[in-house]
Protein backbone atom coordinates (compact mmCIF):
# COMPACT_ATOMS: atom_id res chain seq x y z
CA UNK A 1 0.00 0.00 0.00
CA UNK A 2 2.80 2.45 0.90
CA UNK A 3 4.69 1.93 -2.19
CA UNK A 4 1.21 3.31 -4.13
CA UNK A 5 1.08 6.61 -1.87
CA UNK A 6 2.75 8.77 -4.87
CA UNK A 7 0.21 7.85 -7.07
CA UNK A 8 -2.47 8.39 -5.06
CA UNK A 9 -1.45 11.58 -4.23
CA UNK A 10 -0.78 12.88 -6.70
CA UNK A 11 -4.16 11.51 -7.90
CA UNK A 12 -5.99 13.58 -5.30
CA UNK A 13 -3.70 16.71 -6.00
CA UNK A 14 -4.50 16.52 -9.68
CA UNK A 15 -8.30 16.25 -8.85
CA UNK A 16 -8.50 19.08 -6.86
CA UNK A 17 -6.60 21.05 -9.35
CA UNK A 18 -9.29 19.90 -12.14
CA UNK A 19 -12.21 21.24 -9.60
CA UNK A 20 -10.55 24.62 -9.24
CA UNK A 21 -9.88 24.75 -13.12
CA UNK A 22 -13.39 24.08 -14.45
CA UNK A 23 -15.28 26.07 -11.53
CA UNK A 24 -15.16 29.12 -13.14
CA UNK A 25 -15.22 27.90 -17.16
CA UNK A 26 -17.99 25.85 -15.72
CA UNK A 27 -20.21 28.29 -14.61
CA UNK A 28 -19.51 30.75 -17.96
CA UNK A 29 -20.29 27.67 -20.07
CA UNK A 30 -23.74 27.07 -18.65
CA UNK A 31 -22.71 23.50 -17.39
CA UNK A 32 -23.70 24.52 -13.91
CA UNK A 33 -25.27 27.03 -11.39
CA UNK A 34 -23.46 29.38 -9.54
CA UNK A 35 -23.55 27.81 -6.08
CA UNK A 36 -22.16 23.99 -7.69
CA UNK A 37 -19.15 26.50 -9.68
CA UNK A 38 -18.45 28.02 -5.91
CA UNK A 39 -18.66 24.65 -4.01
CA UNK A 40 -15.96 23.07 -7.04
CA UNK A 41 -13.89 25.67 -5.85
CA UNK A 42 -14.39 25.49 -2.20
CA UNK A 43 -14.28 21.58 -2.16
CA UNK A 44 -11.24 21.74 -4.57
CA UNK A 45 -9.40 24.13 -2.62
CA UNK A 46 -9.43 22.28 0.60
CA UNK A 47 -8.31 18.88 -1.38
CA UNK A 48 -5.31 20.63 -2.59
CA UNK A 49 -4.33 22.07 0.11
CA UNK A 50 -4.52 18.54 2.12
CA UNK A 51 -2.83 17.08 -0.97
CA UNK A 52 0.23 19.40 -1.07
CA UNK A 53 0.61 19.04 2.86
CA UNK A 54 0.20 15.35 2.32
CA UNK A 55 2.41 15.74 -0.27
CA UNK A 56 5.53 17.29 1.30
CA UNK A 57 5.10 15.28 3.70
CA UNK A 58 5.41 12.40 1.75
CA UNK A 59 8.50 13.68 -0.18
CA UNK A 60 10.63 13.65 2.99
CA UNK A 61 9.85 9.95 3.82
CA UNK A 62 10.51 9.06 0.40
CA UNK A 63 14.07 10.76 0.36
CA UNK A 64 14.68 9.41 3.54
CA UNK A 65 13.61 5.90 2.47
CA UNK A 66 13.82 5.20 -0.77
CA UNK A 67 14.13 1.92 -0.53
CA UNK A 68 10.52 1.25 0.51
CA UNK A 69 9.04 2.49 -3.17
CA UNK A 70 10.18 -0.13 -6.37
CA UNK A 71 8.82 2.84 -8.49
CA UNK A 72 12.28 4.82 -9.40
CA UNK A 73 10.01 8.45 -9.98
CA UNK A 74 8.01 7.71 -6.59
CA UNK A 75 10.12 11.49 -5.53
CA UNK A 76 9.15 12.78 -9.31
CA UNK A 77 5.49 11.98 -8.79
CA UNK A 78 5.29 13.61 -5.01
CA UNK A 79 6.86 16.64 -6.09
CA UNK A 80 4.28 16.64 -9.20
CA UNK A 81 1.79 16.14 -6.48
CA UNK A 82 3.02 19.59 -4.31
CA UNK A 83 2.95 21.59 -7.58
CA UNK A 84 -0.20 20.76 -8.39
CA UNK A 85 -1.61 21.41 -4.74
CA UNK A 86 0.30 24.50 -4.56
CA UNK A 87 -1.44 25.70 -7.57
CA UNK A 88 -4.60 24.39 -7.24
CA UNK A 89 -5.01 25.91 -3.79
CA UNK A 90 -3.46 29.24 -5.15
CA UNK A 91 -6.95 31.16 -6.21
CA UNK A 92 -9.29 29.88 -3.93
CA UNK A 93 -6.74 30.87 -0.91
CA UNK A 94 -7.00 34.18 -2.44
CA UNK A 95 -10.47 34.49 -2.79
CA UNK A 96 -10.67 33.54 1.04
CA UNK A 97 -7.85 36.18 1.87
CA UNK A 98 -9.73 38.78 0.30
CA UNK A 99 -13.34 37.82 1.54
CA UNK A 100 -11.90 38.62 4.83
CA UNK A 101 -9.76 41.66 3.80
CA UNK A 102 -12.81 43.39 1.86
CA UNK A 103 -15.89 45.11 2.69
CA UNK A 104 -18.91 43.07 1.70
CA UNK A 105 -20.27 45.44 -1.14
CA UNK A 106 -20.53 45.09 -4.95
CA UNK A 107 -20.63 49.15 -5.48
CA UNK A 108 -17.84 51.53 -5.90
CA UNK A 109 -17.55 55.04 -6.66
CA UNK A 110 -15.46 58.07 -6.64
CA UNK A 111 -19.13 60.53 -5.81
CA UNK A 112 -20.21 58.93 -2.75
CA UNK A 113 -22.51 61.51 -2.19
CA UNK A 114 -23.81 62.08 -5.71
CA UNK A 115 -22.68 58.55 -7.78
CA UNK A 116 -22.69 58.58 -11.83
CA UNK A 117 -26.86 57.19 -12.20
CA UNK A 118 -26.93 53.96 -15.16
CA UNK A 119 -29.42 54.95 -17.87
CA UNK A 120 -28.34 53.15 -20.99
CA UNK A 121 -27.88 50.29 -18.89
CA UNK A 122 -30.69 50.13 -16.26
CA UNK A 123 -32.80 48.12 -18.95
CA UNK A 124 -30.48 45.93 -19.79
CA UNK A 125 -29.85 45.18 -15.83
CA UNK A 126 -33.30 44.43 -15.65
CA UNK A 127 -33.42 42.52 -18.58
CA UNK A 128 -30.52 40.40 -18.26
CA UNK A 129 -32.05 39.87 -14.23
CA UNK A 130 -29.34 41.16 -12.62
CA UNK A 131 -29.99 41.04 -8.88
CA UNK A 132 -27.78 43.89 -7.90
CA UNK A 133 -29.99 47.36 -8.23
CA UNK A 134 -29.10 50.03 -9.78
CA UNK A 135 -30.05 52.52 -7.06
CA UNK A 136 -27.14 53.75 -4.52
CA UNK A 137 -26.83 51.56 -1.36
CA UNK A 138 -26.76 55.48 0.53
CA UNK A 139 -23.94 55.73 3.58
CA UNK A 140 -23.92 52.31 4.80
CA UNK A 141 -22.00 51.46 1.78
CA UNK A 142 -20.32 54.44 1.34
CA UNK A 143 -18.92 54.20 5.27
CA UNK A 144 -17.54 51.21 3.77
CA UNK A 145 -15.86 51.86 1.01
CA UNK A 146 -14.18 55.19 2.79
CA UNK A 147 -12.73 52.61 5.03
CA UNK A 148 -11.12 50.22 2.86
CA UNK A 149 -10.42 52.04 -0.37
CA UNK A 150 -9.71 55.52 1.12
CA UNK A 151 -7.65 56.23 -2.54
CA UNK A 152 -10.76 56.16 -4.65
CA UNK A 153 -11.33 59.71 -5.63
CA UNK A 154 -12.61 61.59 -8.91
CA UNK A 155 -9.84 62.57 -11.31
CA UNK A 156 -9.12 66.16 -12.20
CA UNK A 157 -7.75 67.35 -15.56
CA UNK A 158 -6.85 70.15 -17.06
CA UNK A 159 -8.44 69.80 -20.14
CA UNK A 160 -12.08 71.00 -21.30
CA UNK A 161 -14.95 68.10 -20.82
CA UNK A 162 -15.00 67.54 -24.70
CA UNK A 163 -11.17 66.84 -24.76
CA UNK A 164 -11.58 64.46 -21.06
CA UNK A 165 -14.45 63.08 -22.73
CA UNK A 166 -12.88 61.30 -25.93
CA UNK A 167 -9.66 60.53 -23.44
CA UNK A 168 -12.14 59.08 -21.16
CA UNK A 169 -14.16 57.13 -23.88
CA UNK A 170 -10.58 56.02 -25.62
CA UNK A 171 -9.00 54.23 -21.87
CA UNK A 172 -12.89 52.58 -21.48
CA UNK A 173 -12.26 51.02 -24.68
CA UNK A 174 -8.17 49.88 -24.06
CA UNK A 175 -9.41 48.45 -20.76
CA UNK A 176 -11.44 46.14 -22.83
CA UNK A 177 -14.88 47.44 -21.92
CA UNK A 178 -17.91 47.08 -23.99
CA UNK A 179 -19.00 50.42 -24.78
CA UNK A 180 -23.13 50.32 -24.40
CA UNK A 181 -23.75 54.14 -24.90
CA UNK A 182 -21.15 57.47 -25.20
CA UNK A 183 -23.02 60.67 -24.93
CA UNK A 184 -20.26 63.79 -25.18
CA UNK A 185 -23.29 66.35 -24.78
CA UNK A 186 -24.27 64.62 -21.39
CA UNK A 187 -20.70 63.54 -20.92
CA UNK A 188 -21.22 59.85 -19.85
CA UNK A 189 -19.90 56.64 -20.70
CA UNK A 190 -22.03 53.45 -20.00
CA UNK A 191 -19.96 50.17 -20.53
CA UNK A 192 -19.73 46.69 -19.09
CA UNK A 193 -16.78 44.64 -17.97
CA UNK A 194 -16.33 40.86 -17.54
CA UNK A 195 -14.44 38.98 -15.00
CA UNK A 196 -11.44 36.65 -16.76
CA UNK A 197 -12.60 33.56 -14.66
CA UNK A 198 -16.23 33.40 -13.64
CA UNK A 199 -17.19 35.81 -16.30
CA UNK A 200 -19.44 37.59 -14.25
CA UNK A 201 -20.60 41.24 -15.84
CA UNK A 202 -20.38 44.58 -13.80
CA UNK A 203 -21.42 47.35 -15.32
CA UNK A 204 -19.61 51.08 -15.39
CA UNK A 205 -20.60 54.75 -15.88
CA UNK A 206 -17.64 57.30 -16.62
CA UNK A 207 -19.33 60.87 -15.78
CA UNK A 208 -17.56 63.54 -17.46
CA UNK A 209 -18.35 67.23 -16.19
CA UNK A 210 -16.87 71.05 -16.10
CA UNK A 211 -15.01 71.95 -13.19
CA UNK A 212 -13.30 75.50 -13.21
CA UNK A 213 -11.46 75.93 -16.10
CA UNK A 214 -11.00 72.22 -16.31
CA UNK A 215 -13.01 68.58 -15.93
CA UNK A 216 -13.98 66.24 -13.15
CA UNK A 217 -14.50 62.77 -13.80
CA UNK A 218 -16.09 60.57 -11.72
CA UNK A 219 -16.74 56.76 -11.91
CA UNK A 220 -18.99 54.04 -10.14
CA UNK A 221 -18.54 50.17 -11.29
CA UNK A 222 -21.26 47.84 -10.13
CA UNK A 223 -21.99 44.12 -9.90
CA UNK A 224 -24.78 42.64 -11.52
CA UNK A 225 -24.92 39.92 -9.32
CA UNK A 226 -23.25 38.85 -5.84
CA UNK A 227 -23.02 40.42 -2.33
CA UNK A 228 -19.30 40.78 -2.40
CA UNK A 229 -17.42 41.37 -5.38
CA UNK A 230 -13.87 40.47 -3.47
CA UNK A 231 -12.60 44.24 -4.21
CA UNK A 232 -12.97 43.85 -8.07
CA UNK A 233 -14.95 47.10 -8.55
CA UNK A 234 -12.07 48.99 -6.78
CA UNK A 235 -9.64 47.71 -8.55
CA UNK A 236 -11.22 48.21 -11.88
CA UNK A 237 -12.12 51.74 -10.98
CA UNK A 238 -8.97 52.60 -9.75
CA UNK A 239 -7.16 51.10 -12.65
CA UNK A 240 -9.20 52.94 -15.24
CA UNK A 241 -8.54 56.38 -13.32
CA UNK A 242 -4.51 55.49 -13.37
CA UNK A 243 -4.74 54.72 -17.43
CA UNK A 244 -7.23 57.85 -17.71
CA UNK A 245 -4.23 59.92 -15.98
CA UNK A 246 -1.46 58.80 -17.45
CA UNK A 247 -3.32 59.60 -20.90
CA UNK A 248 -2.87 62.97 -19.79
Amino acid sequence: MIERLPRIVLLFAAAALLMVALSGPGYRLEMFKLSVAFGLLRAGGYVAIVAAAAAIVLAIFVRRNPGRFAQPNAFALVCLAIVAGLVGATYPVMMMWQSKHVPPIHDITTDLANPPGFVSLAPVRVSAGAANPVTYGGETVAAQQRAAFADIKPLRTHSPPAETFQRALAAARDMGWRIISESSAEGRIEASDTTPFFGFIDDVVVRISAEGAGSRVDVRSLSRIGRSDLGANARRVANYLAKLGAAG
